[in-house]
C-alpha cells in the first residue's frame, strides 16, 4: 500500500472508491461454487513438501498410530469416524479418548463450504473480519467507520457497535485484546483508538456515549497525520501493541504504561504487516512493500533497526503475514499474486540484491498483473512452499493457517480479489476449496478457532458465513440472522 500527502491521496481517491463496491464483471454462471475439478492446480514439485513442518503437519492430523495398526486399511485412504469411534470404545489408543490428532483427522475432512449464510450487509466496504481466540465474538470493520461486534454464541446478536473517531480513509486494522476486554483499531493516521468494549450500551460513539482513548505512535517532533497504520497487533498478554505504518517503520506500544516503548526503521518501503512469531511475544515479523519479509528478536538488539534475519523469495510487496505460532513458521500473502511458507531458520543476515527479474510496470492498485510474470522466480528464493491460484490486486489481502484445535493448521486460506475465499493443503499445496458468494474482492476472512466455520467480508458490504455440509437436517452449531437487509444503491 502507498501513502501520500493527504490533500492529495483523499482528492485522488473520489468518491467512486468510497461507495460500496459490486464488480461490474461479477457473474455467478462464471464461477463454479466449492472446489471445482477444473479449476483446480495440480500442485508442483516444490509443493509436495518433504520440509519438517509436513511431517508436524501429517503428526497433528493423523489417527492414533495403535488404531492403524488394530484397524488394516488400505494406507491411501483415511480411517473412517466409524472404526475411530469404534477405537475409542476398545481404548486402543491406551487413553480412553480421542486424542488431538484423532480429533484433528475428524474434523479436517468437514471443510466450511456450505452456505453462505448472510451475517450483515452494510453499504460500505468490510475490511476486517476476525474471531476472537476463543471464537465467542466476531468483529467486522467497515470503511464508513463502523465496527460491529457480533456475539457468535447468540445467534451472532450484535453486541457492540462501535463508531470510529479519526477516521482518515478507512479502518486499516483492528485487535482484541486476550481477555475480549479491549478493542483498538487503526487507521490511515499515526493514532490508534482504544475503546472497552465490556461495557453494557451497544452504541459506542466516539467520546460522546463512550471514551475512544487515542494511543499516539507519533514522535514530539512529528506534527499532524505523518504517516498511516496498517496493522496492528495485541501481545498474547494484551500488554503491548505492535504496528506497522507507511514511514516504513515497526511500533510497539506499551498499554500498561500508555507510552511507546520502540520504533524500529524496518524497511525501505510501506510496512503492511506485522505480528509476534509466538506467546512469548519476543519475535516480530514483518512485510513490506520492499518484498522483504524480516523478523526482528527484542532480546538481541545489538543495533538499532537490525533484524535477526531476512527472508527473500517475493517478486513484489507483501500485504500480510500470519505466524503459525510457533515462532518457527509462518505464511506470507504476496502482490505477485502467491502465498509462501517460511521457516525462520533458512533466513540470511543480508537481502541479496539481484536486478533483473523485473522488465516490465506494474501498480497493483489498478493494474492486472502481468501474464509474463506469473511464471518467474526470485533467484535467492528461501521460501519453504508456494501457494498459487488467488489473486492479490486493490487492497491489503490477507492469508492464514486454519486452526490448530481442528484442522492441525493443515490448510492455508486467503480472500481474493475475484471475489472468492481459496483454501489451499499445507502439504501437496492443492486447491481444495474455492467458496463463491462475494461480488467484490474478499479482503479478510476468518476460520472459527473450533468449529468448521468461516467467515468472509467483502468490498461489495457482505459478512458472509460458511459452514460444513452437516448430515441431517443440516442444523448449525451456531445459530446466524439469515435476514437480508434490503440493499441500498447508489447512483
Amino acid at each position: 500500500m502507498y501513502f501520500r500527502a493527504w490533500n492529495t491521496a483523499i482528492g485522488d481517491m473520489g468518491y467512486a472508491l468510497s461507495r460500496l463496491e459490486i464488480d461490474p464483471d461479477f457473474s455467478d454462471s462464471e464461477s463454479s461454487p466449492v472446489g471445482d475439478d477444473n479449476d483446480t492446480p495440480q500442485p508442483s514439485s516444490e509443493n509436495n513438501l518433504e520440509h519438517e513442518v509436513a511431517q508436524l503437519t501429517k503428526l497433528r492430523s493423523a489417527p492414533h498410530k495403535r488404531l492403524k495398526q488394530v484397524l488394516p486399511r488400505r494406507p491411501e485412504f483415511p480411517v473412517s469416524p466409524v472404526k475411530m469411534l469404534a477405537g475409542r470404545e476398545g481404548n486402543y489408543s491406551g487413553r480412553g479418548r480421542f486424542t488431538a490428532a484423532d480429533r484433528c483427522h475428524l474434523l479436517n475432512k468437514y471443510l466450511p463450504v456450505k452456505g453462505p449464510s448472510i451475517v450483515d450487509q452494510l453499504t460500505t466496504r468490510a475490511y476486517v473480519s476476525q474471531f476472537s481466540d476463543d471464537g465467542s465474538l466476531f468483529v467486522a470493520a467497515f470503511q464508513g467507520s463502523h465496527i460491529k461486534i457480533y456475539n457468535a454464541e447468540k445467534g451472532w446478536k450484535l453486541q457492540k457497535n462501535v463508531h470510529a473517531k479519526s477516521l482518515r480513509w478507512t479502518i486499516t486494522d483492528t485487535s482484541l485484546s486476550p481477555d475480549k476486554r479491549f478493542l483498538v483499531y487503526a487507521t490511515m493516521s499515526p493514532i490508534v483508538n482504544i475503546v472497552n468494549i465490556g461495557s453494557a450500551a451497544t452504541e459506542s460513539h466516539a467520546n460522546i456515549t463512550e471514551i475512544h482513548e487515542a494511543l499516539e505512535f507519533s514522535g514530539d517532533d512529528e506534527g499532524g497525520y505523518s504517516f498511516g497504520i496498517f496493522s496492528v497487533k495485541f501481545s498474547n498478554d494484551g500488554r503491548e501493541l505492535v504496528a506497522g505504518s507507511s514511514d516504513d517503520s515497526i511500533y510497539v506500544y506499551d498499554v500498561e504504561a500508555n507510552r511507546l516503548s520502540l520504533r524500529i526503521q524496518a524497511h525501505t518501503s510501506d510496512v503492511n504487516s506485522v505480528c509476534f512469531a509466538d506467546e512469548a511475544s519476543h519475535l516480530i515479523y514483518s512485510g513490506s512493500d520492499d518484498n522483504l519479509c524480516k523478523v526482528w528478536d527484542r532480546r538481541c538488539f545489538r543495533s538499532k533497526g537490525k533484524p535477526a534475519g531476512i527472508l527473500m523469495g517475493h517478486l513484489e510487496g507483501i500485504t500480510f503475514l500470519d505466524s503459525r505460532g510457533d515462532g518457527r513458521y509462518f505464511i506470507s500473502n504476496g502482490k505477485d499474486q502467491t502465498i509462501k511458507l517460511w521457516d525462520i531458520r533458512k533466513m540470511s543476515s543480508n537481502a541479496t540484491r539481484s536486478p533483473g527479474f523485473r522488465n516490465y510496470e506494474w501498480d497493483y492498485r489498478w493494474m492486472d498483473y502481468p501474464l509474463r510474470a506469473r511464471d518467474v522466480k526470485h533467484p535467492s528464493d528461501q521460501s519453504v512452499s508456494t501457494y498459487k491460484g488467488h489473486s492479490v490486486l486493490r487492497t491489503l489481502i490477507r492469508c492464514y493457517f486454519s486452526p490448530e484445535y481442528s484442522t492441525g493448521h493443515k490448510y492455508i486460506y486467503t480472500g481474493s480479489h475475484d471475489s472468492c475465499v481459496y483454501i489451499y493443503n499445507l502439504v501437496s499445496g492443492a486447491q481444495v476449496a474455492r467458496l463463491v458468494h462475494h461480488k467484490s474482492t474478499v479482503r479478510d476472512c476468518s476460520w472459527h478457532p473450533h468449529y468448521p466455520m468461516l467467515v468472509s467480508s467483502s468490498f461489495d458490504g457482505d459478512i458472509a458465513k460458511w459452514d460444513f455440509p452437516a448430515p441431517g437436517n443440516g442444523d448449525n452449531p451456531l445459530p446466524v440472522n439469515n435476514r437480508r437487509p434490503r440493499r441500498r444503491h447508489f447512483d
